[in-house]
């Protein structure tokens, strides 16, 4: 040994070089040798002792009682099974076999892991602070291992009230590892752990636009654990959402969060409403937070609202702009069948047309009463939610529905009307015998949702959704050529959507469908087809990644390749080839070819570019 690891060991094991306290005696004597000797030789009898980590501490405390150094070793010898060792040789054994290291390291792991999740005791971890007084070095050294973290994360799942446990979650945070912390009731133990993890999440949010439902899903299902995060985490939401820079994307996320705890039957309403400074307008507070908290709308707290919000000084915008109140008034506007007492009718749509079309500016270093409200719109908003209304509140057939598509077409471009006329068409073709009874190639129903798809950018994922449902929906009524038809008939509206702007939401979709295995091959054909026959370059990197393997897939394109290469399947790859292995062939290296057939069609691009000298 070298000095330092003499340094060490003495350090560490005896403890020799620790200053004592003035005063203090070099060796303290146990109250009772006899007593401890008994404790000592008992730990000695357990098999293994010597490979303990407290063996050097019993040791001396053995010796200051005077227990026989012939007799410990005896003891430690005669008890010595070499599990550790054993382990050791089975695992040289096993790669001297064959065996890769990380396969017999994760064996080796996995069953200490089962193991400790067997046998551990919160009490007895609870203790290792209590002795040791300090964070052991081996706590500090387990958490750089991805293996053990998540063993510590399972631990303190089962046993929420271990201090060790909490407080090796702190160490992990502390570490930078808080995004692998996916288990709420973990986080939510401390508060510095919760609100790294809230950050991340948060952060998650902003940075993928590409996949904002997911990280929606993933914030709201943390902040709604319990009361005390879902308050911390929407106080804070709404202290950013008053920010210049990104707080409307803020306000949408803490509207997400509310709608997500209100579908889990988390009555949210009152702390709803204490956020949003609804505390200033009595009436309308209690009128609004009546309707919330029983999810349903009536005519008496209707009407007070469409008194204050009609009045010369109305309240704050932000108290109607409430997602489920918003949901109440669509859904009783837009639903065929719902029936409105006609003396009510127009406040219902009074006040869903002023929460979408009415702009609040609040005034700054002024009373709230000289706040500027722009009602330009109010007007022509309100006249065309009444007319749509009138359309959709009577069940109507495609031909009867055929005279009014002009007046749907003209009112479809106020988006609170595109969002109710999505709803009032969701009731529609889902109901059992739409399809059944339908005997259009396309329905007019399905139609009109390609006009709002058109016309409205930030709906296209709402009529996804809609389309999605259809498409998995079973048929079973129908004929399986007739359910075919219908299947690609969807498709046909899925290929409009992508052609408005919304490709990778459908062509993931596709693809995933196509991953499955449960669609039929011929409707994945359908639409590589329409879409090959609809875009044309430049390809983004994200939607050749997604769907390449289709189009290189020999059962799904390969009755549409042709002997030469003016074929739509030969063509795209061509034109994928020249636009981003000559122009950027950085990034070759992102892509994949499953088949000879797609290497052979690019050696044929690169043939006909060399000819024509491109």
């Amino acid at each position: 040994m070298n000095n330092m690891e003499i340094a060490e060991y003495d350090e560490t094991g005896w403890q020799q070089n620790r200053t004592k306290p003035e005063g203090e005696d070099e060796e303290m004597p146990e109250d009772n040798p006899q007593e401890t000797i008994r404790e000592c030789l008992e730990k000695f009898l357990t098999p293994d002792y010597i490979m303990e980590p407290g063996i050097f501490t019993q040791l001396k405390r053995y010796f200051q009682s005077g227990g026989s150094p012939e007799e410990v070793i005896m003891m430690l010898s005669e008890n010595y099974k070499a599990v550790a060792q054993m382990a050791n040789l089975l695992a040289e054994w096993l790669i001297l076999a064959g065996v890769k290291v990380t396969d017999v390291q994760a064996m080796v792991e996995n069953h200490l892991k089962d193991m400790i999740l067997k046998t551990f005791d919160p009490k007895k971890a609870d203790t290792i602070f209590t002795e040791e007084g300090e964070t052991p070095d081996w706590l500090t050294e387990m958490i750089d291992h991805p293996t053990w973290r998540s063993l510590i994360y399972r631990l303190a799942e089962e046993y929420p009230d271990c201090l060790m446990l909490n407080f090796t979650i702190k160490l992990i945070s502390d570490a930078g590892f808080q995004s692998e912390i996916t288990s709420i009731s973990t986080a939510a133990q401390q508060i510095e752990v919760f609100s790294r993890v809230l950050k991340t999440s948060i952060a998650k949010f902003l940075s993928n636009p590409e996949d904002i439902q997911g990280a929606i899903q993933e914030c709201a299902r943390m902040v709604c654990h319990g009361q005390h995060t879902y308050v911390y985490s929407q106080v804070l939401i709404q202290v950013l959402s008053q920010e210049q820079k990104g707080g409307f994307n803020m306000k949408r996320l803490a509207q997400e969060i509310t709608k997500y705890a209100l579908q889990n039957n988390q009555n949210v309403t009152p702390i709803t409403m204490a956020l949003n400074g609804s505390a200033a307008y009595p009436q309308a507070c209690q009128a609004l937070s009546s309707m919330l908290s029983r999810n349903t709308l009536n005519p008496a707290d209707i009407t007070v609202l469409y008194r204050n919000y009609s009045g010369p000084d109305p309240p704050p915008i932000d108290l109607i702009r409430n997602p489920q109140f918003l949901e109440l008034l669509v859904d009783s506007l837009f639903k065929a069948g719902v029936k409105i007492n006609p003396e009510h009718k127009p406040k219902y749509i009074y006040l869903l047309a002023y929460a979408a079309s009415v702009v609040d500016t609040p005034a700054k270093k002024r009373p709230l009463a000289e706040r500027v409200l722009n009602k330009d719109e109010l007007k022509n908003t309100t006249q065309a939610v009444e007319k749509v209304h009138a359309i959709c509140n009577v069940n109507k057939g495609s031909t009867e529905l055929i005279a009014e598509l002009q007046t749907l077409y003209n009112c479809i471009k106020y988006p609170v009307v595109g969002v109710g006329v999505i709803r009032w068409i969701e009731n529609t073709v889902t109901e059992p015998s739409y399809f059944k009874l339908s005997t259009d190639s396309c329905p007019t129903h399905l139609a009109i949702l390609d006009e709002v798809a058109a016309v409205h950018p930030t709906l296209h994922q709402q009529i996804l959704s809609l389309l999605i449902r259809l498409f998995e929906s079973k048929q079973d009524e129908l004929e399986i050529l007739v359910q075919l038809e219908m299947k690609k008939m969807l498709l046909d509206r899925m290929v409009n959507l992508l052609t408005r702007g919304c490709v990778v939401p459908v062509v993931k979709y596709i693809k995933q469908c196509w991953g499955k295995g449960d669609t039929d091959v011929s409707l994945i054909r359908y639409f590589v087809t329409e879409v090959l026959e609809t875009i044309t370059h430049p390809y983004s990197p994200e939607f050749v990644l997604l769907f390449l393997p289709m189009v290189e897939n020999e059962e799904i394109t390969g009755t549409m390749r042709g002997e030469g290469d003016n074929d739509p399947v030969s063509e795209f790859i061509g034109l994928f080839f020249h636009f981003y292995l000559l122009t950027f062939n950085k990034n070759f290296k992102l892509f994949h070819f499953s088949s000879m057939s797609t290497f052979s069609a690019l050696q044929g691009s690169l043939h006909h570019c060399i000819i024509g000298n491109i």
